[in-house]
């Protein structure tokens, strides 16, 4: 069936499961994301850690899905091939944003900030405990670069395997590691019926504390 521009013009959906306002959320940014982040993987939305990065390439916004795996210096860290181009985007210009969607809970959350690499040992913990196949792929794998084909990973998977064999410690390339995006600004945003939806952003102030604003819809 051939989906028209008409069709697609009807696709709509009417929020109305929860609702938020300023007194309802909580005072600290990170503590509500962390209420949402639980009540996601709980009513079991798929990748729930999955979120959009936006990065800026020369004046170019860029974005990708990377997933979120875990908390340091009150932000979100995620990994990477440090030799990416988005590890080259953040080298060049250390900010960041993210955007978590949650369709079944008809949630969506908007992180802004500067990004930081974390300490090795922090990598290199979370390298040990990722499955054999994805330590030999972050090897491999030239992230980012052209290859002439799928066989040209597949044998660079192979070789590698050669020199580290599964059962034996695979060491964590000095090229791949973590990120962390350190907020200065959240918005949490709650769909409600007619469009008319609820977004509560969080802006830091100079002294510490966080300023809770609503903005229209």
């Amino acid at each position: 069936m051939t989906i028209l521009d008409s069709d697609i013009e009807k696709l709509r959906k009417n929020y109305a499961m929860d609702a938020m306002d300023e007194k309802s959320v909580l005072g600290n940014p990170l503590e509500q994301f962390k209420l949402w982040f639980n009540e996601a993987v709980q009513g079991q939305c798929d990748e729930p850690n999955a979120f959009i990065l936006s990065t800026i390439d020369a004046g170019r916004p860029r974005g990708r899905v990377v997933l979120f795996k875990g908390f340091h210096k009150t932000g979100i860290v995620f990994y990477t091939n440090y030799h990416s181009p988005k590890g080259h985007e953040l080298k060049a210009l250390p900010m960041g944003a993210a955007t978590f969607l949650w369709l079944p809970l008809q949630r969506q959350v908007r992180i802004e900030g500067r990004v930081e690499q974390i300490p090795e040992e922090m990598s290199d913990s979370y390298f040990s405990k990722r499955p054999y196949g994805s330590q030999i792929g972050a090897i491999a794998s030239p992230q980012g670069k052209v290859v002439s084909s799928r066989q040209e990973l597949e044998e660079a998977f192979a070789h590698t395997k050669n020199f580290f064999p599964e059962g034996k410690p695979v060491p964590r390339p000095k090229t791949w590691g973590g990120f962390v995006l350190v907020p200065d600004r959240w918005e949490f945003w709650q769909g409600r019926p007619n469009r008319l939806h609820d977004r509560i952003i969080y802006d830091s102030e100079t002294n510490g504390e966080w300023a809770k604003k609503r903005l229209a819809p």
